[in-house]
């Protein structure tokens, strides 16, 4: 990996539609960065909140997201993200990545390299609360987070 300066931890979902929360819960329990270049954000449905920090000139993003249909319950995936230049509709409350990475493109930003650290769900019917195998990947999700701002921040000790 290329060392980067800023990194940017966004965590993304629906708080109320059960396991789609898991972004948001993994970044709400990651303890406080120590590190002043790397910041730690909830940003739940709020996209446009998410682009226009991106406008910041983060050197890496490392998005938390639940994930359909990438295996079982609970399974947790480190990725490299394709942000693409597809068109994709511009709506201020849209949290879809690509409709993010749109936003950005549309204001003239770039979008810096992405990670994403996701968790395959179960459930996404109205509730709140992970379902129990989702819970379950709540840790093992910071553990990756950590890795990979790791691995971004100070590529040499990794």
């Amino acid at each position: 990996m290329i060392p980067t300066t800023r990194v940017l931890v966004a965590g993304i979902g629906n708080i109320f539609l059960g396991d789609d929360g898991f972004g948001s819960e993994v970044v709400r329990r990651m303890p406080a960065s120590t590190e002043p270049e790397v910041r730690v954000t909830d940003y739940g449905i709020r996209g446009l909140h998410l682009a226009y920090d991106l406008l910041d000139g983060w050197d890496a993003l490392v998005l938390v997201d639940a994930l359909p249909d990438r295996g079982a319950p609970g399974q947790v995936d480190v990725f490299h993200a394709d942000p693409g230049g597809g068109a994709v509709g511009l709506d201020a409350h849209a949290m879809h990545p690509d409709a993010v990475f749109a936003v950005v493109r549309a204001m003239g930003g770039t979008i810096p390299p992405t990670v994403i650290v996701g968790c395959q769900i179960s459930s996404v019917a109205d509730r709140i609360g992970l379902t129990e195998p989702v819970a379950a990947a709540v840790d093992p999700a910071m553990a990756a987070v950590e890795s990979v701002v790791t691995a971004l921040r100070h590529p040499q000790e990794v």
